[in-house]
């Protein structure tokens, strides 16, 4: 199916990339650069596809106010 999609160009300062398994997934978020710097950071981490730590993962995006998710699923 094709859909037309009327989106605002934006930047978005904060986002994340989730790459997901099937039985895990990895997170990678870009932080902006801090005051005084040029260069970003980038946190990465892996987690488990099991409830509690999707809800970690959940909870540390709200916490660094991570505004889209962007995300891939791959097959093993």
């Amino acid at each position: 199916m094709i859909a037309d999609w009327a989106d605002d160009e934006q930047i978005i300062a904060r986002d994340a990339a989730l790459d997901m398994g099937m039985a895990e997934l990895v997170c990678c978020v870009p932080i902006p650069a801090a005051s005084g710097r040029t260069r970003r950071q980038q946190e990465v981490s892996t987690h488990s596809t099991m409830t509690r730590s999707l809800a970690e993962l959940a909870n540390r995006l709200v916490e660094l106010r991570i505004e889209r998710v962007v995300m891939e699923a791959t097959s093993d």
